[in-house]
């Protein structure tokens, strides 16, 4: 059992309510973008203005509180895919449910908000998480050697921004077809060697850092 005391009465409410508004939050900045009102988060979680604002009280600080969400969620679902005794299928499981989530839908966000100690705190987390599945892959030949951790950051990124289609079943339906013809391309013996070195995740780190 955990030792952590469970939150009763007003206390729930309130972290119910938050947890709402950051899905909300989610929701309307993912379908709308960042330029999407904060009125209209309020709507969609079906809490007032002020209800909001007493919370955020500006639309940076949402946004913040939504970055650092997301990054604890990021360092949850590679703590989860650890815990599956396959490497490779841990790894297939931690794209798939990354991408789902839509966690590199935030990537226009670098730049434009500062980072709080939240955030970095959660980002570490889910890089060690995440190094650590990548590493058991390597180990287990499952993941072929010249993949690196960026490498599998950016394609999240690349399959979790919706694109246009008749309907969302639709939409998902060859997203996710599509992410498992480029997941096949992982696998150890597909040899043919990359155009290119892989990315330095310094220069997407650095992207982050608010001029």
């Amino acid at each position: 059992m955990s030792d952590t005391p469970r939150k009763r009465g007003p206390q729930a409410r309130a972290a119910r309510n938050d947890q709402a508004l950051i899905e909300a939050a989610r929701e309307v900045f993912i379908a709308q973008g960042f330029d999407a009102p904060v009125s209209a988060v309020a709507e969609r979680a079906g809490v007032g203005m002020g209800s909001l604002y007493r919370r955020y009280r500006t639309k940076e600080e949402l946004l913040q509180r939504l970055c650092a969400d997301s990054l604890q969620h990021l360092a949850e679902t590679a703590r989860a895919a650890l815990a599956i005794d396959d490497p490779w299928q841990g790894l297939i499981h931690h794209i798939v449910e990354c991408v789902r989530f839509g966690f590199g839908a935030l990537a226009p966000l670098a730049g434009t908000i500062d980072i709080t100690p939240q955030m970095q705190e959660a980002a570490e987390q889910a890089q060690r998480f995440t190094n650590a599945l990548i590493t058991r892959a390597h180990r287990a030949k499952a993941l072929r050697a010249d993949v690196t951790t960026m490498d599998i950051s950016l394609l999240i990124g690349q399959f979790s921004r919706p694109g246009p289609a008749p309907s969302k079943q639709a939409e998902e339906a060859a997203r996710f077809r599509l992410l498992a013809i480029a997941v096949d391309g992982l696998r150890a013996h597909n040899a043919t060697p990359l155009p290119s070195p892989p990315p330095d995740p310094r220069h997407y780190e650095a992207m982050w850092a608010t001029h």
